[in-house]
Protein backbone atom coordinates (compact mmCIF):
# COMPACT_ATOMS: atom_id res chain seq x y z
CA UNK A 1 0.00 0.00 0.00
CA UNK A 2 1.30 3.47 -0.86
CA UNK A 3 2.05 5.93 1.95
CA UNK A 4 -0.52 8.77 2.00
CA UNK A 5 0.71 12.03 0.49
CA UNK A 6 0.78 14.72 3.21
CA UNK A 7 0.18 17.44 0.67
CA UNK A 8 -3.12 15.79 -0.31
CA UNK A 9 -4.44 15.96 3.25
CA UNK A 10 -6.76 18.76 4.37
CA UNK A 11 -5.00 21.99 5.36
CA UNK A 12 -4.95 22.96 9.03
CA UNK A 13 -6.70 25.81 10.80
CA UNK A 14 -3.92 27.08 13.11
CA UNK A 15 -4.45 29.58 15.91
CA UNK A 16 -1.12 31.35 16.46
CA UNK A 17 -0.78 33.25 19.74
CA UNK A 18 2.09 35.69 20.26
CA UNK A 19 3.04 38.86 22.12
CA UNK A 20 5.17 40.11 19.21
CA UNK A 21 4.77 40.16 15.45
CA UNK A 22 5.82 42.10 12.36
CA UNK A 23 6.52 44.94 11.74
CA UNK A 24 8.22 44.82 15.14
CA UNK A 25 11.93 44.13 14.69
CA UNK A 26 13.16 41.24 16.82
CA UNK A 27 14.09 37.62 16.23
CA UNK A 28 10.76 36.21 17.42
CA UNK A 29 8.64 38.52 15.27
CA UNK A 30 10.76 37.89 12.18
CA UNK A 31 10.74 34.12 12.69
CA UNK A 32 6.96 34.10 13.16
CA UNK A 33 6.51 36.19 10.03
CA UNK A 34 8.42 33.57 8.07
CA UNK A 35 6.42 30.80 9.69
CA UNK A 36 3.09 32.40 8.76
CA UNK A 37 4.28 33.08 5.22
CA UNK A 38 5.44 29.49 4.79
CA UNK A 39 2.30 27.89 6.21
CA UNK A 40 -0.03 30.08 4.14
CA UNK A 41 1.99 29.14 1.07
CA UNK A 42 1.03 25.55 1.89
CA UNK A 43 -2.64 26.63 2.09
CA UNK A 44 -2.98 26.39 5.86
CA UNK A 45 -5.30 28.92 7.49
CA UNK A 46 -3.79 31.15 10.20
CA UNK A 47 -5.71 32.97 12.94
CA UNK A 48 -3.19 35.27 14.65
CA UNK A 49 -3.96 36.52 18.17
CA UNK A 50 -1.67 39.28 19.41
CA UNK A 51 -1.71 42.44 21.57
CA UNK A 52 -2.61 45.73 19.94
CA UNK A 53 0.76 47.49 19.77
CA UNK A 54 -0.49 50.91 18.67
CA UNK A 55 -3.82 52.69 19.00
CA UNK A 56 -4.19 52.83 15.22
CA UNK A 57 -3.61 49.09 14.73
CA UNK A 58 -6.36 47.37 12.77
CA UNK A 59 -6.74 43.59 12.40
CA UNK A 60 -5.78 42.21 8.99
CA UNK A 61 -7.96 39.76 7.07
CA UNK A 62 -7.18 37.84 3.87
CA UNK A 63 -8.31 34.53 2.42
CA UNK A 64 -6.05 32.44 4.67
CA UNK A 65 -5.09 34.94 7.39
CA UNK A 66 -7.07 36.76 10.05
CA UNK A 67 -6.08 38.67 13.17
CA UNK A 68 -7.63 39.22 16.56
CA UNK A 69 -6.09 42.09 18.56
CA UNK A 70 -6.27 42.01 22.35
CA UNK A 71 -5.41 44.48 25.11
CA UNK A 72 -1.73 44.67 26.05
CA UNK A 73 0.56 46.26 28.62
CA UNK A 74 4.07 47.66 28.19
CA UNK A 75 6.92 45.31 29.04
CA UNK A 76 9.54 46.64 31.52
CA UNK A 77 12.77 47.32 29.64
CA UNK A 78 11.06 46.79 26.27
CA UNK A 79 9.02 49.95 25.60
CA UNK A 80 8.52 48.90 21.98
CA UNK A 81 6.65 45.73 22.99
CA UNK A 82 3.35 45.08 24.76
CA UNK A 83 2.49 41.85 26.55
CA UNK A 84 -1.03 40.53 26.20
CA UNK A 85 -3.26 40.58 29.27
CA UNK A 86 -5.14 37.45 30.42
CA UNK A 87 -7.91 36.73 27.89
CA UNK A 88 -9.04 33.16 28.57
CA UNK A 89 -12.77 33.89 28.32
CA UNK A 90 -12.39 35.76 25.04
CA UNK A 91 -10.36 32.92 23.55
CA UNK A 92 -12.91 30.37 24.73
CA UNK A 93 -15.63 32.30 22.90
CA UNK A 94 -13.52 32.64 19.75
CA UNK A 95 -12.55 29.00 19.60
CA UNK A 96 -16.00 27.68 20.41
CA UNK A 97 -17.32 29.67 17.46
CA UNK A 98 -14.45 28.76 15.16
CA UNK A 99 -12.51 25.80 16.51
CA UNK A 100 -8.88 25.55 15.30
CA UNK A 101 -7.20 22.23 14.62
CA UNK A 102 -4.24 23.28 16.76
CA UNK A 103 -3.16 26.22 18.94
CA UNK A 104 0.49 27.23 18.57
CA UNK A 105 1.79 29.55 21.31
CA UNK A 106 4.96 31.51 20.53
CA UNK A 107 5.42 33.49 23.76
CA UNK A 108 4.96 32.62 27.42
CA UNK A 109 3.31 35.74 28.83
CA UNK A 110 -0.21 36.14 30.25
CA UNK A 111 -1.71 35.90 26.77
CA UNK A 112 0.11 32.63 26.11
CA UNK A 113 -0.98 31.21 29.47
CA UNK A 114 -4.59 32.14 28.73
CA UNK A 115 -4.35 30.49 25.32
CA UNK A 116 -3.00 27.29 26.82
CA UNK A 117 -5.74 27.22 29.47
CA UNK A 118 -8.49 27.85 26.90
CA UNK A 119 -7.16 25.24 24.48
CA UNK A 120 -6.86 22.66 27.27
CA UNK A 121 -10.45 23.30 28.36
CA UNK A 122 -11.68 22.82 24.80
CA UNK A 123 -9.51 19.77 24.13
CA UNK A 124 -7.55 21.44 21.33
CA UNK A 125 -3.95 20.26 20.75
CA UNK A 126 -1.33 22.82 21.86
CA UNK A 127 2.25 23.33 20.72
CA UNK A 128 4.68 26.00 21.91
CA UNK A 129 7.93 27.64 20.84
CA UNK A 130 10.86 28.21 23.18
CA UNK A 131 12.23 31.44 21.70
CA UNK A 132 13.81 33.44 24.52
CA UNK A 133 15.85 32.71 27.64
CA UNK A 134 13.90 35.19 29.77
CA UNK A 135 15.13 33.61 32.98
CA UNK A 136 18.73 34.39 31.96
CA UNK A 137 17.84 38.05 31.35
CA UNK A 138 16.97 38.69 35.01
CA UNK A 139 20.58 39.18 36.14
CA UNK A 140 21.00 41.98 33.59
CA UNK A 141 18.07 43.96 34.99
CA UNK A 142 18.93 43.81 38.68
CA UNK A 143 16.51 41.02 39.56
CA UNK A 144 18.79 37.99 39.45
CA UNK A 145 16.85 36.48 42.33
CA UNK A 146 14.00 35.89 39.84
CA UNK A 147 16.08 33.50 37.75
CA UNK A 148 14.84 30.32 39.42
CA UNK A 149 11.16 31.35 39.70
CA UNK A 150 11.09 32.38 36.03
CA UNK A 151 12.79 29.16 34.96
CA UNK A 152 10.25 27.18 37.00
CA UNK A 153 7.33 29.08 35.44
CA UNK A 154 8.64 28.50 31.91
CA UNK A 155 9.06 24.78 32.51
CA UNK A 156 5.56 24.50 33.98
CA UNK A 157 4.10 26.52 31.12
CA UNK A 158 5.64 24.40 28.39
CA UNK A 159 4.91 21.11 30.13
CA UNK A 160 1.18 21.93 30.12
CA UNK A 161 1.27 21.62 26.32
CA UNK A 162 1.63 18.69 23.94
CA UNK A 163 5.10 19.67 22.72
CA UNK A 164 7.72 22.43 22.78
CA UNK A 165 9.61 23.34 19.60
CA UNK A 166 13.26 24.43 19.84
CA UNK A 167 15.72 25.42 17.09
CA UNK A 168 18.73 23.26 18.04
CA UNK A 169 19.48 19.76 19.34
CA UNK A 170 21.72 21.26 22.05
CA UNK A 171 18.86 23.35 23.43
CA UNK A 172 16.57 20.32 23.32
CA UNK A 173 19.05 18.37 25.43
CA UNK A 174 19.43 21.26 27.87
CA UNK A 175 15.68 21.55 28.37
CA UNK A 176 15.19 17.80 28.76
CA UNK A 177 17.86 17.75 31.47
CA UNK A 178 15.98 20.46 33.38
CA UNK A 179 12.64 18.66 33.33
CA UNK A 180 10.97 19.68 30.08
CA UNK A 181 8.91 17.06 28.28
CA UNK A 182 8.11 16.39 24.61
CA UNK A 183 10.75 18.72 23.13
CA UNK A 184 11.06 18.64 19.33
CA UNK A 185 13.74 20.26 17.15
CA UNK A 186 12.54 22.41 14.26
CA UNK A 187 15.45 24.48 13.00
CA UNK A 188 15.30 27.96 11.48
CA UNK A 189 16.10 29.19 8.04
CA UNK A 190 17.60 32.31 6.56
CA UNK A 191 16.64 34.42 3.55
CA UNK A 192 19.66 33.67 1.38
CA UNK A 193 18.44 35.97 -1.38
CA UNK A 194 18.07 39.00 0.87
CA UNK A 195 21.21 38.33 2.90
CA UNK A 196 23.87 37.90 0.25
CA UNK A 197 27.50 39.02 -0.29
CA UNK A 198 26.37 40.75 -3.49
CA UNK A 199 24.62 43.36 -1.30
CA UNK A 200 28.04 44.82 -0.41
CA UNK A 201 27.78 48.58 -0.96
CA UNK A 202 30.82 50.72 -1.81
CA UNK A 203 28.94 53.95 -1.11
CA UNK A 204 28.02 52.74 2.36
CA UNK A 205 31.62 51.84 3.10
CA UNK A 206 32.68 55.26 1.86
CA UNK A 207 30.20 56.82 4.28
CA UNK A 208 31.91 54.83 7.05
CA UNK A 209 35.23 56.32 5.92
CA UNK A 210 36.92 53.02 5.07
CA UNK A 211 38.92 51.82 2.09
CA UNK A 212 38.36 48.58 0.17
CA UNK A 213 40.95 46.75 2.25
CA UNK A 214 39.96 48.22 5.63
CA UNK A 215 38.60 45.54 7.98
CA UNK A 216 35.10 46.43 9.19
CA UNK A 217 33.52 44.59 12.10
CA UNK A 218 29.72 44.59 12.28
CA UNK A 219 27.37 43.83 15.15
CA UNK A 220 23.60 43.58 14.60
CA UNK A 221 21.66 43.41 17.84
CA UNK A 222 19.22 44.99 20.22
CA UNK A 223 21.47 47.35 22.18
CA UNK A 224 20.58 46.10 25.64
CA UNK A 225 22.35 44.80 28.73
CA UNK A 226 21.58 41.13 28.07
CA UNK A 227 23.48 41.20 24.75
CA UNK A 228 26.92 41.33 26.42
CA UNK A 229 27.98 44.28 24.27
CA UNK A 230 31.06 45.31 26.30
CA UNK A 231 32.76 42.15 25.04
CA UNK A 232 32.22 43.27 21.44
CA UNK A 233 33.86 46.60 22.32
CA UNK A 234 36.78 44.78 23.95
CA UNK A 235 37.19 42.58 20.87
CA UNK A 236 37.17 45.63 18.61
CA UNK A 237 39.81 47.39 20.72
CA UNK A 238 42.02 44.31 20.36
CA UNK A 239 41.48 44.50 16.60
CA UNK A 240 42.51 48.16 16.58
CA UNK A 241 45.75 47.28 18.33
CA UNK A 242 46.70 45.36 15.18
CA UNK A 243 44.80 47.39 12.59
CA UNK A 244 44.32 50.97 13.83
CA UNK A 245 42.21 51.69 10.72
CA UNK A 246 39.63 48.99 11.60
CA UNK A 247 36.06 50.17 12.21
CA UNK A 248 33.15 48.82 14.19
CA UNK A 249 29.56 49.35 13.01
CA UNK A 250 26.81 48.61 15.53
CA UNK A 251 23.39 48.16 13.91
CA UNK A 252 20.33 48.29 16.14
CA UNK A 253 18.74 50.32 18.90
CA UNK A 254 17.92 49.85 22.55
CA UNK A 255 18.22 51.22 26.08
CA UNK A 256 22.04 51.27 26.27
CA UNK A 257 22.67 52.92 22.89
CA UNK A 258 23.01 56.48 24.23
CA UNK A 259 25.54 55.43 26.87
CA UNK A 260 27.57 53.43 24.36
CA UNK A 261 27.66 56.31 21.89
CA UNK A 262 28.92 58.64 24.59
CA UNK A 263 31.58 56.18 25.80
CA UNK A 264 32.79 55.07 22.36
CA UNK A 265 32.69 57.97 19.87
CA UNK A 266 34.95 56.06 17.44
CA UNK A 267 32.24 53.39 16.93
CA UNK A 268 29.67 53.91 14.16
CA UNK A 269 26.10 53.55 15.45
CA UNK A 270 23.86 52.91 12.45
CA UNK A 271 20.55 52.60 14.31
CA UNK A 272 17.73 50.24 13.39
CA UNK A 273 17.90 48.88 9.83
CA UNK A 274 15.56 46.53 8.00
CA UNK A 275 15.15 44.83 4.63
CA UNK A 276 17.59 45.72 1.85
CA UNK A 277 19.17 48.41 4.03
CA UNK A 278 19.97 45.85 6.73
CA UNK A 279 21.30 43.42 4.12
CA UNK A 280 23.66 46.10 2.81
CA UNK A 281 24.94 46.85 6.30
CA UNK A 282 25.74 43.18 6.87
CA UNK A 283 27.40 42.58 3.52
CA UNK A 284 29.45 45.78 3.62
CA UNK A 285 31.36 44.48 6.63
CA UNK A 286 34.03 41.78 6.86
CA UNK A 287 33.79 40.37 10.39
CA UNK A 288 30.70 39.77 12.52
CA UNK A 289 31.09 40.02 16.29
CA UNK A 290 28.33 38.39 18.32
CA UNK A 291 29.12 37.99 22.04
CA UNK A 292 25.55 37.44 23.34
CA UNK A 293 25.19 34.69 25.94
CA UNK A 294 21.38 34.63 26.17
CA UNK A 295 20.25 33.35 22.77
CA UNK A 296 18.02 30.37 22.15
CA UNK A 297 19.16 30.50 18.53
CA UNK A 298 20.43 33.85 17.23
CA UNK A 299 19.02 34.61 13.76
CA UNK A 300 21.67 37.26 13.21
CA UNK A 301 24.39 34.60 13.22
CA UNK A 302 23.06 32.90 10.09
CA UNK A 303 22.12 36.23 8.51
CA UNK A 304 25.76 37.30 8.90
CA UNK A 305 27.00 34.00 7.47
CA UNK A 306 24.63 34.30 4.50
CA UNK A 307 25.99 37.82 3.96
CA UNK A 308 29.50 36.42 3.72
CA UNK A 309 30.93 37.64 7.03
CA UNK A 310 33.60 35.90 9.10
CA UNK A 311 31.61 35.40 12.31
CA UNK A 312 33.07 35.20 15.81
CA UNK A 313 30.60 33.84 18.37
CA UNK A 314 30.41 31.73 21.49
CA UNK A 315 30.07 27.98 21.01
CA UNK A 316 26.32 27.50 21.53
CA UNK A 317 22.95 28.12 19.84
CA UNK A 318 23.09 28.81 16.07
CA UNK A 319 26.86 29.21 16.16
CA UNK A 320 27.37 25.69 17.51
CA UNK A 321 24.89 24.29 15.00
CA UNK A 322 26.35 25.91 11.90
CA UNK A 323 29.91 27.17 12.49
CA UNK A 324 32.90 24.90 11.98
CA UNK A 325 35.89 26.56 13.60
CA UNK A 326 38.33 28.03 11.06
CA UNK A 327 36.23 26.69 8.16
CA UNK A 328 33.29 29.11 8.11
CA UNK A 329 33.70 31.12 11.32
CA UNK A 330 35.41 31.19 14.69
CA UNK A 331 34.08 29.79 17.99
CA UNK A 332 35.06 30.77 21.51
CA UNK A 333 34.21 28.65 24.56
CA UNK A 334 30.95 29.78 26.16
CA UNK A 335 31.41 32.92 28.31
CA UNK A 336 35.21 32.94 27.79
CA UNK A 337 35.77 36.64 27.19
CA UNK A 338 39.54 36.31 26.80
CA UNK A 339 39.14 33.67 24.07
CA UNK A 340 36.52 35.73 22.21
CA UNK A 341 38.72 38.84 22.27
CA UNK A 342 41.78 36.84 21.21
CA UNK A 343 39.91 35.37 18.23
CA UNK A 344 39.07 38.87 17.03
CA UNK A 345 42.61 40.11 17.46
CA UNK A 346 44.09 37.18 15.57
CA UNK A 347 41.60 37.26 12.72
CA UNK A 348 41.99 40.91 11.81
CA UNK A 349 45.71 40.41 11.20
CA UNK A 350 45.12 38.16 8.18
CA UNK A 351 42.80 39.46 5.44
CA UNK A 352 43.30 36.31 3.34
CA UNK A 353 42.10 34.20 6.27
CA UNK A 354 39.07 36.49 6.58
CA UNK A 355 38.25 36.02 2.88
CA UNK A 356 38.53 32.23 3.15
CA UNK A 357 36.23 32.07 6.17
CA UNK A 358 33.75 34.45 4.54
CA UNK A 359 33.48 32.18 1.50
CA UNK A 360 32.99 29.15 3.74
CA UNK A 361 30.24 30.90 5.68
CA UNK A 362 28.19 31.66 2.60
CA UNK A 363 28.55 28.12 1.24
CA UNK A 364 27.37 26.65 4.56
CA UNK A 365 24.01 28.42 4.70
CA UNK A 366 23.04 28.38 1.01
CA UNK A 367 20.84 25.33 1.60
CA UNK A 368 19.31 26.65 4.84
CA UNK A 369 16.12 27.90 3.21
CA UNK A 370 12.90 28.77 5.01
CA UNK A 371 10.94 26.60 2.58
CA UNK A 372 12.71 23.48 3.81
CA UNK A 373 12.29 24.49 7.46
CA UNK A 374 8.58 25.16 6.99
CA UNK A 375 8.22 21.64 5.62
CA UNK A 376 9.48 20.38 8.99
CA UNK A 377 7.12 22.71 10.86
CA UNK A 378 4.15 21.60 8.78
CA UNK A 379 4.88 17.95 9.54
CA UNK A 380 5.07 18.53 13.30
CA UNK A 381 1.85 20.56 13.46
CA UNK A 382 -0.03 18.19 11.16
CA UNK A 383 0.99 15.10 13.12
CA UNK A 384 0.16 16.74 16.46
CA UNK A 385 -3.23 18.04 15.30
CA UNK A 386 -4.27 14.64 14.01
CA UNK A 387 -2.81 12.48 16.76
CA UNK A 388 -3.79 14.61 19.76
CA UNK A 389 -6.96 15.99 18.16
CA UNK A 390 -8.30 12.48 17.87
CA UNK A 391 -7.71 11.83 21.58
CA UNK A 392 -9.09 15.08 22.98
CA UNK A 393 -12.78 15.52 23.65
CA UNK A 394 -14.38 18.95 23.50
CA UNK A 395 -15.78 20.12 26.85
Amino acid sequence: MNTPDRTAQAPLHIALVTETYLPEVNGVAITLGRMVEGLIKRRHRIHLIRPRQHQQDAPQHTELFEETLVTGMQLPGYPELRAGLPTKNKLLRLWRQQRPDIVHIATEGPLGWSACSAARKLGIPVSTDFHTNFHNYSQHYGVGWLNKPIASYLRHFHNRTDCTLVPTAALRQELLLTGYKDVIVVSRGVDTELFHPAKRNAELRNAWGVADDTPVAVLVSRLAAEKNLPVAIQAFERMRATRPDARLVMVGDGPVRAALEKQHPHVIFAGMRTGEDLAAHYASGDIFLYPSLTETYGNVTVEAMASGLATIAYDYAAARQHIRHEVNGLLAPFDDTAAFVAQAGGLVADMERIRRIRNGARQTVESLTWDHIMGQMETVLTDLAREQGGKNVQT
